[in-house]
C-alpha cells in the first residue's frame, strides 16, 4: 500500500524561534510517511538547529542563502516552488509572518514563498504578547484571506517564562494537518 505523502514536495521553513528544534522532529515524521522533504532554514532559525541536522533526516541540503543557491541557471528558489505540493513554515515567527503579509523577500524562505502557487500551512511560535500583538493579527488575518493556513498556536508555558498562548502546535498535530491539506488537494 502507497504510503499517503509518496510522491508529494514539501518545503519546510524553519525560522527563528526556540521551537526550531521540533523541526527535526517534523521532517523525520514526513520522510516516513515517503514525502521528499526539503528544508529552508532561515538565518534566525540556524541560531537554533543546524542545516546538518536537517539535511541528514530529509537527505537533501538545506537552503538558507538565497545568494548562493542552485547549480543551474534557474533560481533555486523558483525551482524549489515550481515543484512543491505543500510550503509548510514550522516554526513561523512574527517576522516571517509580517514579510509574508507585505511580500518582503528579504530572504530564502520569503523569497520562496512568493513565487510558491501551492498551498500554505503556517505553525507560528512566538511570544504570547508578540501573538496577540495588533499588527500580527492583522497579518495573520491578511494571510488568511489570501488562503494561507495556520495550525496554532497552543497555550502552555513559553520559552520565555510567561504562560500563555505561542507554543509551536505538536508536531504530530502538524502532520495530520499536512495529511488533512495534501488529501483536499487532490
Amino acid at each position: 500500500m502507497a504510503s499517503p505523502l509518496q510522491g508529494k514536495n514539501i518545503i519546510v521553513g524553519v525560522s527563528g524561534s526556540i521551537a526550531a528544534y521540533k523541526a527535526a522532529d517534523l521532517v523525520s515524521q514526513l520522510r516516513k510517511l515517503d514525502a521528499e522533504v526539503f528544508p529552508v532554514l532561515t538565518r534566525g532559525g540556524a541560531e537554533f538547529i543546524t542545516p546538518l541536522t536537517l539535511q541528514t533526516l530529509a537527505r537533501q541540503p538545506v537552503a538558507a542563502d538565497l545568494w548562493s543557491e542552485g547549480n543551474g541557471w534557474q533560481p533555486g528558489h523558483v525551482e524549489l516552488a515550481d515543484k512543491a505540493d505543500l510550503l509548510v513554515v514550522a516554526p513561523a515567527t512574527a517576522d516571517v509572518i509580517a514579510q509574508f503579509a507585505h511580500g518582503l523577500a528579504p530572504d530564502y524562505l520569503s523569497s520562496l514563498h512568493l513565487v510558491a502557487r501551492c498551498p500554505v500551512l503556517i505553525a507560528p511560535a512566538m511570544n504570547g504578547k508578540m501573538w496577540t500583538h495588533p499588527a500580527t493579527v492583522a497579518n495573520v488575518a491578511t494571510l488568511r484571506g489570501r488562503g494561507v493556513h495556520f495550525i496554532g498556536p497552543e497555550e502552555g508555558m513559553l520559552a520565555c517564562g510567561y504562560e500563555g498562548v505561542g507554543r509551536l502546535w505538536p508536531v504530530e498535530g502538524i502532520v495530520q494537518e499536512i495529511l488533512t491539506l495534501l488529501a483536499s488537494e487532490t
